[in-house]
């Protein structure tokens, strides 16, 4: 593998008595988003071979917008990514590091946690970047991380190479 794309799900409704957390949807606006970010992602080069998802609503609704963007790729729905924190997305990670793109959509806070652990480990190619990432993870935030070589994964071969937030498109007027 040599390109991770670590991507949270897009924007939810809110949690109200009478929807579990498990089966909240998108908003309008987060099915824009998710597919805004999945347009940008393939604007920079990076299609995605596999896409390992949560099984919860919101996450594979985002899903579904960026596979209406991106071609070819293979989706594997997981349940054990559902708010898993950084030990199983990490093996997650690994079972499926034979894609030469491999792309995980989640749910925070494991999947921040993730990405801090490889920039700590790794390291970033772009300082803006790393201070985004830094900062927080979003719904819709994706950080692209690229390796040297094309090995196993391990976070010490990573680097960060982008982070994109959704917002920074509405407000430019893009979305």
């Amino acid at each position: 593998m040599k390109r991770l794309i670590l991507m949270r799900h897009a924007k939810t409704e809110a949690w109200t008595e009478g929807i579990d957390d498990f089966g909240r949807a998108l908003t309008e606006q987060g099915h824009v988003d998710a597919r805004r970010i999945a347009e940008e992602i393939v604007a920079q080069g990076w299609s995605p071979a596999r896409i390992l998802v949560s099984t919860a609503r919101r996450a594979r609704e985002t899903c579904s917008e960026v596979a209406k963007v991106v071609e070819g790729e293979r989706v594997r729905p997981m349940e054990s990514l559902y708010l898993s924190g950084v030990r199983g997305i990490a093996d997650a990670v690994r079972q499926n590091d034979s894609a030469s793109t491999l792309m995980v959509i989640g749910h925070n806070p494991g999947l921040h946690d993730f990405a801090l652990n490889i920039l700590r480990d790794g390291g970033s190619s772009d300082f803006t970047s790393s201070e985004r990432l830094l900062e927080k993870f979003p719904t819709s935030c994706a950080a692209l991380f690229e390796a040297d070589e094309d090995a196993a994964f391990l976070p010490v071969h990573f680097r960060l190479a982008d982070v994109l937030r959704a917002r920074d498109y509405r407000e430019a007027g893009t979305a």
